[in-house]
């Protein structure tokens, strides 16, 4: 049951084993073992795993390497950022409609074997379509605001790859104590919310979201003072909700590499750091931040404490001055 579905969702019988496809596309078989392994699939093992769709999709990388215009290793590289983000959205996918499916069975009070597949059918071939231009509708979005923020570090003879920004770290306190009290369905509504809320918060704000880690989202922002607005942002969010655990965000200033999607870098690894040493509901910054941040914010240096990969660091706290209390 399952190998129909998937049948009906890639639109083709498997015909293609790697020596086959590789042929057909006119690429080597150690080329097809490359690329298949960066989109995320292990290898075939010489079975028949490769559809009509899979030999067009080589044949157009094959056409785009022969432009000269990028190369393989760039292609892979591509391939791999492109492999690891939709194995994600598929999973976020399929547990999101998998909810909707049980719904419809407990519904229909068909309980049988197939009930599953034959829902999922249903499902697949009726949104399969819609969420495909959808898919690229926000690619092309996302992919404009990118290259938007590129050019506008090039036209500043910015490094298009390193920038300096506010980094934010948002975590939920006693998570682990939390989670282990909860029941998977209770775990998973839980982890949505957080996470769906977060990213509202941060990109309302004119933040960033980078990545959420279950209990924690990553974003970064063009300024502190943009950072720290949207980390008491985030603390009323979520602090403020008496269904929702307390949370703390600490932020780091500084240099950072952007690839692959992700951010990586010492503001990074502060920014998380700094959670650890922030008192439930409350905003720690590193330094550089405080430096940035104007008079609508009032700071204060905690005492020095060792975080691990920086040695002696001051945090401080900071509150919007007209709220500050001392």
């Amino acid at each position: 049951m399952a190998d129909d579905l998937a049948r009906a969702i890639l639109g083709a019988e498997p015909i293609f084993t790697s020596e086959e496809i590789a042929a057909a596309a006119g690429l080597s078989y150690d080329e097809i073992r490359r690329l298949w392994r960066a989109l995320g699939f292990p290898d075939s093992a010489g079975s028949k795993a490769f559809v009509p769709a899979d030999l067009d999709a080589l044949q157009t990388v094959r056409a785009v390497i022969g432009t000269g215009v990028v190369d393989a290793d760039t292609v892979v590289r591509l391939t791999r950022a492109l492999g690891s983000t939709m194995a994600r959205l598929a999973d976020w996918q399929v547990s999101t409609i998998a909810e909707v499916l049980e719904r419809r069975i407990e519904a229909s009070e068909n309980d049988g074997p197939d009930a599953w597949a034959t829902s999922g059918r249903a499902v697949a071939e009726a949104l399969g379509p819609v969420f495909e231009r959808l898919l690229v509708y926000a690619w092309r979005r996302h992919l404009a605001a990118s290259a938007s923020r590129a050019e506008a570090l090039a036209a500043d003879e910015e490094d298009l790859l390193r920038m300096v920004v506010t980094v934010g770290f948002a975590d939920l306190v006693a998570f682990t104590k939390l989670s282990n009290g909860l029941d998977d369905d209770g775990l998973a509504d839980l982890v949505e919310e957080f996470e769906t809320r977060c990213i509202d918060v941060i990109t309302e704000g004119g933040g960033r979201p980078i990545k959420t880690l279950g209990d924690a989202v990553l974003f970064v922002a063009e300024t502190p003072e943009l950072a720290t607005d949207i980390a008491f942002a985030v603390v009323a969010e979520i602090g403020g909700d008496r269904d929702l655990p307390d949370v703390r965000v600490g932020l780091g200033t500084g240099q950072v590499i952007s690839r692959l999607g992700d951010v990586y870098g010492p503001p990074v690894n502060l920014a998380s750091r700094l959670t650890a040493v922030a008192r439930r509901n409350r905003v720690i910054i590193d330094r550089a931040t405080a430096d940035g941040l104007s008079d609508r914010f009032e700071t204060r240096a905690m005492a020095q404490r060792h975080l691990r990969g920086f040695g002696t660091v001051e945090p401080l706290t900071v509150r919007h001055r007209w709220s500050y209390n001392g």
